[in-house]
C-alpha cells in the first residue's frame, strides 16, 4: 500500500468522513428543528418516543437530534450549538467526543443518554464523582422528563432500595465508582431480589480519557471483616533511620528502591535474618517499607487528616475517598507515620475500572483530551475518537515553556510573574503538582501581598465556588489537578476580558501532555481571550527522569532560567517517556487481568446456575449417595426433597464465593512475586497464566466436594440445616474501597536485576 493510500486509510479517517458528512447535513437538521418547534410539550414528548420506531439510520438520528435540541431550549434555556450536534452524533455512534472546555458536553451527554433510551437501551452515565454525577442529574431531569425518558441517579448516601429504584430508570448517572462497587455487591447476592443493578448495557463516560486510561488499572475492592494488617513496627524503624546512596538506592525516574549491599547487611545484623535466603515475608516487609520511606511523599501522594492517611488521586489533585494502598504498603505507610494500622479486610472481589467499562455492550463518552491517548483508546477498548471543534475559534495564547534550573528560581519566577500580572486586575489560575507545592506558593504570594484562593486536597469542599469565582477581576487561584472539577471559569466583565482574560500558570508539566491541556483550556472559554504559560525546573520529578537535562544545570542565567532550545526539546522528550511508561504499565496491567476477567466471568455464569437451581444440585445429591438422601429427606419429612436442595443452593453458594476468594487471594500473590521467575528464564504473563489456569482447574471440583463434605454428616431438621453451625458463615461486615496497582508492578524486575548482580 503506497503511502497516500496509508494516510487515507489511517485510524481514525473513517470517523473524520463521517462526521464531515454529518457537518454538510446541519442545514437538514436545522430544517426539521423549524417543523418541531410548532408542536406543543406533548406533541415533542409522542414525537421523541417515535423516532427510533418510525424512521431509521441516519434520518431517525437527525430527527432526534433536531428533537433533542428543541427540548433543551424549552426545558434549559440551551440550544445546542452545531458543534453540539455534531458531538451528540458522535456519541450516538459509538465514539469517544472530544470537545473543548466549556463547549457544553453535559448537554450532549444528557441528549445521547435520552437517545439510546429511546431506542429501548438501558444506559449508564458515569462522572468522576457523586457530586458531579447527582448535579448533572439534577440540572439534565427536566430535559429527560420531555423527551420521555426516566432517570434516576446513584450515590454513595443511598442503601440498596433506592439504588435498587433508581437502577430500574431508563437513564442512571453515578459515579465509577459507585456502579463498580454495586457490579461487586451484586456478585455475592442469594437472592433475585436482592440484585441493584441489572446488565450493563450502555454506557456514556464523562472525562472519559481520565476513567478509561488514567484511572483504568484502579481496582474497585469489596472486603470482608477478618484480621488487622500489621506491619512490622521494628522494621519501619529501622528502614527509617537508613539513608539514600548509603543503605538504600533509588532508581531515575523514581520508581523503583532497592538495598545496597551495606544496607541489606545492616538489616541482616539487626534482625538476625537472611534476606535473600529464605525469609521472603521479612524481604518483603522490609521492600515495603523502604518504597514508603523512599516513594511515597506526605503531601505529595498522601495526607495524614485526623489520624488517618489519605491518598491524594495523581490525576485529580484531591483526596481518593475509600482508596488505600495494597499488599501491606498501607500499613508500611502507617507505621512510618506512627499511625494506628487500619482494617483492611479479606478481599472477596475485586475488578478494575477497565474490566467494569468493559463489561457494558455499548461505550462511549466525552472529553475535552483524546486525541493524545487515540492510540490507547483503540487498543484496549476499540475505541475511535470523533473531533469536534469549538464553536467559536480558540483565542488563547500559549506561550512556550520557561525552563529554570532549581524549583526555587522557578517559583521565584512565578510569583514574579503573578504579582506582575496582578497589577492590572488580570484573573490569574496556578496550576500545582501537590498539595506542597500549592501551598508553598500560596505563602509566598501571601507574603507579597496577594491573598489566593487554594483549592487543593487539604479543602476541596467549597471547590465549585472557587473555581466559578477564578474568573473576577483580580481573582487569583492556586489549585492542584484541574481535570474533572466539572466548572467553567467564566470572564468576569469587559474589564478583565480588556485585561487579556484569564492567565493560566502551571508550576511544571504533568506526567501527561492531556492532564497540561485540560489545565491550559481553562482559559480561552467559547473564543474568550486567555493566556497560558509552564514553568518548569531541572529538579521537577518529570525532568528527573531524563539524566542528560542534569547537563543544562549550568546554563542559568543570574535568574536560573535556561534560554536553550535543546533543553527546552528535553521537557517534551521527558513527557513522552512518563506517557510511554504509564501506557507500558497499563499494558503490563491489561496483561494479568484478561485471564483473571474470563476466569472471574465463569464462576459467575456458575453462580447464576446456582441461584437458578439448574447447577451443582443433582452432583451434590449423587456425591451423598442415595442412601444418605434417603435418610435427609425423611428427617426432613413433607417437602424434604426441596428444602434438601435449597439447602445444597445455599451450600453450593457459600462454597463458591469461599473457593473465589482463596483463588483471587493466590493469583494476588502469585501475580506480586510473578517477576521473580526472570531469574529462571521464564516470561512472567505466560508463568502467571499457566499457574493461574491449573489451579483453576480444579475449582468446580473443588466446590463440589467441599459441599458435598460439608453436608455428609450435617444434622438436618425440618427447616434444613444451620449453615453457620457448620463453619458456613457469610462475613459479619462488608465495606468497599479502591486500591492502586501493585506498588512494584513491574520495578521488581529492577530488583531482580540486583539479585542477579
Amino acid at each position: 500500500m503506497g503511502f497516500f493510500a496509508k494516510l487515507l486509510n489511517r485510524p481514525g479517517t473513517e470517523v473524520t468522513r463521517r462526521m464531515d458528512r454529518h457537518r454538510a447535513q446541519l442545514p437538514v437538521i436545522e430544517k426539521l428543528g423549524e417543523e418541531i418547534a410548532g408542536l406543543g410539550d406533548e406533541e415533542l414528548t409522542a414525537a421523541a418516543g417515535e423516532v427510533f420506531t418510525g424512521y431509521d439510520g441516519r434520518e431517525a438520528i437527525y430527527r432526534f437530534a433536531a428533537l433533542a435540541r428543541e427540548a433543551g431550549e424549552r426545558t434549559l434555556g440551551e440550544r445546542a450549538y452545531d458543534t453540539q450536534v455534531l458531538g451528540l452524533i458522535g456519541l450516538l455512534e459509538g465514539h469517544v467526543v472530544e470537545m473543548a472546555t466549556g463547549e457544553g458536553k453535559t448537554l450532549i451527554g444528557a441528549m445521547a443518554a435520552a437517545g439510546y433510551a429511546l431506542q429501548g437501551r438501558t444506559v449508564h452515565v458515569l462522572s468522576v464523582n457523586d457530586y458531579l454525577a447527582d448535579r448533572d442529574h439534577d440540572w439534565m431531569r427536566p430535559l429527560l422528563q420531555l423527551l420521555g425518558v426516566e432517570s434516576g441517579s446513584v450515590t454513595s448516601a443511598l442503601d440498596r432500595e433506592a439504588r435498587q429504584a433508581a437502577y430500574a430508570k431508563e437513564i442512571v448517572y453515578g459515579a465509577v465508582t459507585e456502579i463498580g462497587f454495586d457490579v461487586l455487591r451484586d456478585r455475592f447476592i442469594t437472592e433475585d431480589e436482592e440484585q441493584r443493578i441489572g446488565a450493563r448495557d450502555v454506557v456514556i463516560v464523562d472525562e472519559a480519557d481520565s476513567i478509561l486510561i488514567d484511572e483504568a488499572r484502579v481496582p474497585l475492592v469489596l472486603a470482608g471483616s477478618t484480621e488487622v494488617e500489621e506491619a512490622d513496627a521494628a522494621i519501619a524503624a529501622l528502614v527509617e533511620s537508613m539513608h539514600e546512596g548509603e543503605h538504600y538506592e533509588v532508581s531515575e525516574d523514581r520508581r523503583a528502591v532497592s538495598l545496597t549491599p551495606a544496607g541489606t547487611d545492616l538489616v541482616e545484623s539487626r534482625l538476625e535474618v537472611e534476606l535473600y535466603g529464605e525469609d521472603a515475608q521479612t524481604l518483603a516487609a522490609v521492600n515495603l517499607a523502604l518504597y514508603a520511606k523512599a516513594l511515597v511523599t506526605k503531601d505529595v501522594d498522601y495526607l495524614v487528616v485526623d489520624g488517618e492517611v489519605k491518598l491524594i488521586s495523581e490525576s485529580r489533585g484531591r483526596v481518593a475517598n475509600l482508596q488505600r494502598w495494597p499488599d501491606g504498603l498501607q500499613a508500611a505507610v502507617e507505621a512510618k507515620e506512627r499511625l494506628a494500622t487500619s482494617v483492611s479486610g479479606e478481599i472477596l472481589d475485586q475488578i478494575t475500572v477497565e474490566e467494569l467499562i468493559m463489561g457494558y455492550s455499548t461505550i462511549c463518552g466525552m472529553t475535552g483530551t483524546a486525541v493524545a491517548v487515540g492510540d490507547d483508546l483503540r487498543e484496549f477498548y476499540e475505541l475511535e475518537i470523533a473531533r469536534i471543534e469549538p464553536h467559536l475559534p480558540v483565542q488563547r495564547v500559549d506561550e512556550p515553556d520557561r525552563l529554570y534550573t532549581l524549583q526555587s528560581s522557578k517559583e521565584k519566577a512565578i510569583i514574579e510573574e503573578v504579582v506582575e500580572q496582578h497589577r492590572s486586575g488580570r484573573p490569574i489560575l496556578i496550576g500545582t503538582r501537590s498539595v506542597a507545592e500549592s501551598e508553598s506558593l500560596a505563602e509566598k504570594l501571601a507574603a507579597r501581598g496577594i491573598e489566593p484562593q487554594v483549592l487543593n486536597a487539604k479543602d476541596d469542599s467549597r471547590e465549585a465556588e472557587i473555581i466559578a469565582r477564578a474568573g473576577q477581576r483580580g481573582a487569583v487561584t492556586v489549585s492542584t489537578q484541574m481535570a474533572g472539577r466539572g466548572t467553567d471559569i467564566r470572564l468576569g466583565g469587559e474589564d478583565v476580558v480588556e485585561a487579556g482574560g484569564l492567565l493560566v500558570i502551571g508550576a511544571g508539566r504533568y506526567p501527561s501532555s492531556r492532564l497540561d491541556d485540560q489545565l491550559r483550556g481553562r482559559a480561552g472559554r467559547q473564543g474568550d481571550p486567555g493566556t497560558s504559560v509552564f514553568f518548569t525546573s531541572l529538579e521537577d520529578d518529570l525532568m528527573t527522569r531524563v539524566p542528560e537535562a542534569q547537563r543544562f544545570v549550568t546554563e542559568g542565567d543570574e535568574h536560573g532560567r535556561i534560554d536553550n532550545r535543546r533543553a527546552a526539546a528535553l521537557v517534551e522528550h521527558a513527557q513522552r517517556i512518563a506517557e510511554g511508561e504509564n501506557t507500558a504499565v497499563h499494558r503490563d496491567t491489561w496483561r494479568f487481568t484478561q485471564l483473571m476477567a474470563k476466569q472471574r466471568e465463569l464462576v459467575l455464569q456458575r453462580r447464576a446456575g446456582i441461584r437458578a437451581g439448574e447447577d451443582g444440585i443433582t452432583e451434590v445429591r449423587e456425591g451423598l449417595g442415595a442412601d444418605r438422601v434417603k435418610e435427609i429427606e425423611e428427617t426432613i419429612g413433607e417437602d424434604g426433597a426441596n428444602v434438601l436442595d435449597e439447602t445444597i443452593r445455599q451450600t453450593l453458594l457459600f462454597q463458591l464465593d469461599s473457593r473465589w476468594v482463596e483463588h483471587l487471594a493466590f493469583l494476588n500473590d502469585l501475580r506480586e512475586g510473578i517477576h521473580l521467575r526472570t531469574l529462571a528464564r521464564e516470561r512472567p504473563h505466560e508463568a502467571f497464566n499457566t499457574e493461574s489456569i491449573a489451579a483453576f482447574n480444579s475449582f468446580w471440583p473443588d466446590v463440589l466436594d467441599a459441599s458435598v463434605e460439608a453436608l455428609r454428616e450435617a444434622e438436618f431438621t425440618s427447616e434444613g440445616v444451620d449453615l453457620p453451625t457448620l463453619g458456613m458463615k457469610r462475613p459479619s461486615s462488608t465495606w468497599t474501597y479502591l486500591t492502586t496497582e501493585s506498588a512494584f508492578g513491574s520495578d521488581i524486575e529492577t530488583i531482580v536485576k540486583k539479585i542477579r548482580g
